[in-house]
């Protein structure tokens, strides 16, 4: 017993090496669980590395259970003690902010957002950290789940999400909640210089990317095709990609057409018109001036000419805006602090993106905000003068 309460000691001070380990490079507890439950598999399977057997061959049942017995409360110990003071210790909440695609503006803005509240970290105990996923509705249904505190998520899909259509219609949200709007997204609709589409009604007949199931995008373009009455059989093809994706198979001959809805500049749109002969579709036809009437979270935009190459003319279109939510389950103070910090941190913020330049506090606080305000964000703006 003397030997196996020295190898015991050794393995405690092991888990006391990692914790504090962990404390320093300021690692997650999923981290230091992983780590543990390895050690423990090994040692679990080759209990004579840990303590010593009778046997050479481990003959004796009773003395392999007692070893074992032994190293179950010797690593889990350890190993729940070690995370909880490394719980008490960091005092840290971690959050995270789903956006889209890495290419896209969604990427850069959730991390302009980390960039902001993890400047004060060491006051407000909030660590965030910015994932790339597969576009708003997806961070809608992710917030849902519990995988996501935050997410990047345009206008219309806080609108359908409310009130239970399109990609919500059998799973209504109305426990979503706004944070601040950000930047405007004008639909880009970009088509290949040699298809012979000059309008949105030319897309029937063509192969077209409809946009990846779950993405702002797709959302987007379920809403034009609805409106005339089509379905995926009106084109010869459609096509599912990702934001990210689209660039490269259009400029590929993959398909025809596709569209972003996105801040300006979009990397996509400019990788595209750089690489082959791409086009820009306005979207100033009697359809979109319907959509603009019956529906508040979309506004008419303007893409400057000469923001992407091959295109010198102002561009006509409209669409939503992006926007920070949560779930009305996020702790109000939490919401308050990042609030807080980008609004404290503005300037700085607008410099992050050119996408960001035009904004205004009291812009974000009031605009395009289709979900009710989370308490925390609501607090920070009665008290700077936004909102009564």
């Amino acid at each position: 017993m003397k030997e196996i309460s020295h190898r015991r000691i050794l393995l405690y001070n092991f888990y006391y090496i990692l914790v504090n380990l962990v404390l320093h490079l300021k690692i997650k507890l999923k981290v230091l669980f992983i780590i543990c439950l390895r050690v423990f598999f090994v040692f679990w399977h080759c209990p004579c590395y840990v303590m010593p057997c009778k046997t050479e061959r481990y003959k004796n049942n009773e003395d392999i259970m007692t070893i074992k017995k032994a190293i179950l409360k010797t690593m889990l110990a350890p190993a729940l003690a070690g995370a909880s003071v490394l719980a008490m210790a960091a005092g840290d909440n971690f959050i995270s902010i789903g956006t889209g695609g890495v290419t896209g503006v969604y990427y850069p803005a959730g991390g302009s957002i980390c960039r902001m509240l993890n400047k004060e970290r060491k006051v407000h105990g909030i660590r965030c950290s910015v994932e790339s996923t597969g576009g708003s509705a997806y961070n809608v249904n992710s917030i849902r789940s519990g995988e996501l505190e935050f997410g990047v998520a345009q206008s219309d899909v806080q609108a359908s999400a409310l009130a239970g259509v399109g990609q919500f219609a059998d799973n209504a949200y109305p426990e979503l909640r706004s944070v601040f709007s950000i930047h405007p997204e004008p639909i880009h609709m970009m088509a290949r210089a040699d298809s012979g589409i000059t309008t949105f009604e030319d897309l029937k007949g063509k192969r077209v990317n409809i946009g990846n199931p779950g993405s702002g995008n797709r959302a987007m373009m379920e809403l034009l095709m609805a409106e005339r009455g089509w379905t995926k059989e009106t084109f010869r093809i459609a096509a599912e990609l990702k934001s990210s994706e689209q660039a490269q198979a259009l400029c590929d001959d993959k398909f025809d057409v596709t569209i972003w809805l996105s801040g300006l500049p979009n990397g996509s749109a400019q990788e595209a018109t750089t690489t082959c002969d791409v086009n820009m579709i306005p979207m100033n036809d009697l359809v979109s001036k319907a959509i603009l009437k019956e529906h508040g979270e979309y506004s008419s935009a303007i893409i400057p000419g000469g923001m992407y190459a091959g295109n010198e003319e102002d561009i006509e279109t409209f669409g939503p805006k992006a926007t920070l939510v949560t779930s009305i389950d996020v702790p109000e103070q939490v919401v308050y602090q990042l609030t807080k910090s980008v609004f404290e941190n503005f300037n700085s913020f607008k410099r992050l993106h050119p996408a960001f330049k035009r904004l205004t506090p009291e812009e974000m606080a009031t605009t395009a905000l289709v979900a009710p305000l989370h308490p925390g964000a609501a607090k920070y703006y009665r008290e700077m003068g936004y909102i009564k």
